[in-house]
């Protein structure tokens, strides 16, 4: 992830992000609230930082350890491939799973099927009457501990459904996120909420 120079006006900086196989991503939400904390630990002052990503304007707020970033909105949700299409930045297959040992399988197998770009695929699960989420990023090829965006489109298809109401907290393998938007489709003033903390940094020699 790089923080860059603003490309519009009125923007505090530019965020690009590569994913682990080397090319330029979609839009990543945590990446987004951990970009917007460590534009704050290098001395940005206003309380609202604006940038821009792939998927377009942006804003963040950092308030001690937790990070809220708007997202875009969300015009509908499209049943696909016997889950759920949600484009929330990056696209996106949620279904409704029993999580089990065969996640990882399952959820290439429903990556591939949406053909050669693929999408990140979500399972989810109510269990002890709370909402949990694993994900399987494309260009990671392979499950990730939380997601972002993952986490905005299956709130939105948990609240689509009627299973809940916004704001949505979900249980991700790497801990909480909280999402929180109006409408049931479109969606607009989409917000993702969830901890960034500072752990370590280092220097790379070119």
């Amino acid at each position: 992830m790089l923080l860059e120079s603003p490309q519009v006006e009125g923007d505090h900086f530019y965020m690009t992000y590569y994913n682990s196989d080397g090319l330029p991503s979609s839009m990543c939400g945590n990446g987004g609230r951990c970009i917007a904390r460590f534009a704050k630990d290098l001395g940005f002052k206003d309380v609202i930082l604006k940038f821009h990503a792939i998927d377009g304007p942006h804003w963040a707020k950092v308030c001690d350890n937790s990070v809220e970033l708007a997202m875009t909105s969300v015009l509908a949700i499209e049943q696909q491939f016997g889950g759920y299409f949600v484009d929330t930045g990056s696209p996106h297959h949620v279904e409704w799973s029993t999580h089990d040992k065969n996640f990882r399988d399952k959820a290439r197998a429903k990556r591939n099927e949406y053909g050669k770009e693929g999408v990140n695929v979500n399972h989810l699960e109510y269990k002890d009457e709370v909402l949990h989420i694993r994900t399987f990023e494309r260009g990671v090829e392979d499950e990730t501990l939380a997601c972002g965006t993952g986490a905005v489109a299956s709130a939105m298809v948990a609240v689509s459904q009627g299973k809940t109401t916004s704001p949505v907290t979900l249980q991700a393998l790497g801990g909480q996120l909280t999402v929180s938007f109006d409408g049931t489709g479109p969606f607009k003033n989409v917000i993702l909420q969830g901890p960034a903390v500072f752990v370590f940094n280092g220097t790379i020699d070119l």
